[in-house]
């Protein structure tokens, strides 16, 4: 999942995926942060969130009927705080109803992607878990993922969340991502590098060869 600012339109969400302002990011983490210690408070951190992401889910999907109505300034936020309550009472956790209806009160619905991306963030870092992608061009053995993890945990003493993807165009080995951090270790690489090494040995040989012509005990 990634921060992404609500759009009414279907058309305007791949634009807004991803391009939240810095203001934007920051008010978001803010909120994050609140939902997340009264989630932890109670002990629902888990279901609040979860119930989150699949109103997310809904809410974004295509043809959805609830994108303007979360999205769209034309709506008042005291219709929408009706709705809200009409909805969402006695269907969905109280720390959610509360949650919506704050967050609608200061009309910042339209970031609510944002903010369960910086709650889900700051419950790893507090639960000391890391992102960890492995690409592969073919689905990798458990005994494998579990190398991979036993190497996370060793090397930065932090819990791995792995997500694996399958990528036909590696021609071998994985790619590997933790955090900010990309590993190749696939064979397309290592021709890759091993394609440089002989085009910048060839070049130093052909320069070497100019220089010695050049001089004068070349001549």
């Amino acid at each position: 999942m990634f921060p992404y600012l609500l759009t009414a339109t279907e058309s305007e969400e791949q634009m807004a995926r991803g391009t939240g302002d810095i203001k934007s990011l920051q008010v978001a983490q803010v909120y994050g942060e609140a939902l997340l210690n009264a989630a932890e408070k109670a002990g629902q951190v888990d279901e609040v969130l979860g119930e989150l992401e699949e109103l997310l889910n809904t809410t974004v999907k295509s043809g959805s009927p609830l994108r303007p109505f979360f999205a769209s300034g034309v709506i008042n936020r005291i219709t929408r705080g009706e709705v809200i309550r009409k909805v969402f009472d006695d269907r969905a956790h109280p720390l959610v109803v509360d949650f919506l209806m704050v967050v609608n009160d200061h009309d910042r619905l339209p970031l609510i992607g944002m903010i369960v991306f910086q709650a889900n963030q700051l419950r790893d870092r507090r639960a000391r878990r890391l992102p960890v992608s492995v690409s592969s061009a073919v689905p990798l053995g458990e005994d494998q993922l579990e190398r991979v993890r036993e190497a996370v945990r060793r090397n930065l003493q932090l819990e791995p969340i792995m997500e694996t993807r399958i990528d036909p165009d590696l021609l071998g080995g994985v790619v590997l991502r933790v955090a900010d951090w990309v590993f190749d270790g696939s064979v397309r690489s290592k021709l890759n590098e091993l394609s440089k090494q002989m085009s910048e040995k060839s070049s130093h040989e052909i320069q070497s060869g100019r220089d010695r012509f050049c001089s004068a005990d070349g001549n």
